[in-house]
């Protein structure tokens, strides 16, 4: 089998191009295939429940029928159960394993610490160790081929959803940023939301500038369409302002006044947690807007961030709004939650404990486990949204990162127990 990834990237570029997007996975891998000798190379895409694999495009080298059609598509889930593909993911390392007739490889498709989903592919013989650094490398390839032509067909979104979504839901969803995952050379940050049977409107998301990060959780009064309509009006007003630089006191004041004078339904709030990490010196600004107060946990132990309290956004006009500060140290990890994670049987979770049991696990894993822990308690349907923020501060604010394929390798968690 060939190893030449200048060209092999070239290929990749030009088969994701040349096909339309809803092609473009099948056109990649069976180039894929063709450059490395593969029986057959296949995509899965992570589900959106954060829990399984959805496999999106199988295509067997040289049989017919390859090429699938929007409307036509087969999808079929892996649930995660502690296998090769779960560690492949966990660990961010590519998993090879001998078969009867030939070796399977399954690679990581990873952008920044955000996982898009696995490469797997079948092989003849054994890859070598340059074989094994194309495939890494291709993964990561395909990692940005799914992120552009994503925008262009529901395909992607389509393979994703296990379950139908609800208006609510639908609405919900475009407020959550276009990646839950973010890695830099001096954080590492992970969201997630685990939605309850009728939406509760909760949403986070974040902004990397040059020397800043902005952050954010919010949570809507009330269920359904009418607060995700909520939601929809604090999030816009909140990425406006954040985006003409307002401090966040300005923001939260213009979300205040958006919301008092726009609100669908009268008397309609959101509480909130914005944030402002400044990234030279790991100083982080903090506004709590009626908002449940965030955890840090710092050498082992977790405790509440006492910080001013003000109004929740859109509760009275004209109300004064002040923010507090705290100096994040290296190894400290910050965790902001909406009160899904408290409320009712919810109640049962002890948030601090299981926080500081988690701080080997990579952020993106942590706010997932804390998820399942929170159904564990409160499900398996909850009353309220129930979501979570973790950002892990390391300093060393740089353009660079030590990142092998869309990871740092020094941050990944650790293999799953046999």
């Amino acid at each position: 089998m060939k190893s030449d990834q200048g060209p092999l990237l070239a290929d990749i570029l030009d088969a994701a191009e040349n096909a339309a997007p809803v092609d473009t996975v099948d056109a990649v891998t069976r180039n894929v295939a063709v450059a490395l000798g593969a029986r057959t190379v296949s995509f899965l895409i992570a589900d959106l429940s954060g829990r399984a694999l959805v496999r999106l495009a199988h295509v067997p080298f040289g049989v017919a029928g390859g090429t699938r059609h929007q409307g036509k598509e087969a999808a079929t889930v892996v649930p995660f159960d502690g296998g090769p593909a779960e560690q492949a993911l966990r660990t961010q390392t590519v998993q090879v394993l001998a078969l009867a007739d030939g070796w399977t490889v399954l690679a990581p498709v990873t952008e920044r610490g955000e996982v898009i989903g696995l490469l797997e592919m079948i092989l003849p013989d054994e890859p070598s160790p340059d074989v094994l650094r194309d495939i890494t490398r291709t993964a990561h390839a395909l990692a940005f081929v799914v992120i552009a032509n994503r925008r262009h067909t529901d395909l992607f979104e389509w393979g994703q959803r296990t379950t139908p979504f609800t208006l609510s839901a639908e609405i919900q969803r475009r407020l959550l940023p276009a990646s839950f995952t973010c890695e830099a050379s001096a954080f590492t940050l992970s969201g997630w939301l685990e939605p309850a049977a009728s939406i509760g409107g909760d949403t986070f998301d974040y902004s990397l500038g040059r020397d800043v990060l902005h952050f954010s959780i919010t949570d809507a009064m009330g269920h359904g369409v009418a607060s995700a309509l909520t939601a929809t009006l604090g999030v816009g007003s909140l990425r406006n302002s954040r985006r003409r630089d307002a401090g966040l006191v300005e923001q939260a004041t213009t979300a205040n006044a958006d919301l008092k004078e726009n609100a669908v339904v009268p008397g309609s709030y959101i509480t909130a947690i914005l944030g402002r990490l400044d990234l030279r010196t790991g100083t982080c600004s903090l506004l709590n807007a009626g908002h449940v107060p965030p955890l840090l946990v710092r050498d082992g132990e977790t405790r509440e961030v006492p910080l001013p309290r003000n109004l929740a956004l859109g509760m009275f006009a004209q109300v004064g709004f002040r923010d507090g500060e705290i100096v994040l140290r290296p190894g400290d990890r910050l965790a902001l939650f909406t009160d899904g994670m408290r409320e009712r049987k919810a109640t049962h979770l002890d948030l601090s404990a299981r926080l500081s049991e988690m701080t080997a696990l990579h952020p993106r894993e942590a706010v997932r486990a804390m998820a399942d822990a929170t159904l564990e308690v409160a499900g398996p349907v909850l009353a309220d949204d129930a979501t979570l923020l973790i950002l892990d501060w390391h300093d060393g604010h740089s353009d660079d990162r030590d990142a092998s394929a869309g990871a740092d390798q020094a941050r990944t968690s650790a293999a799953v127990p046999d």
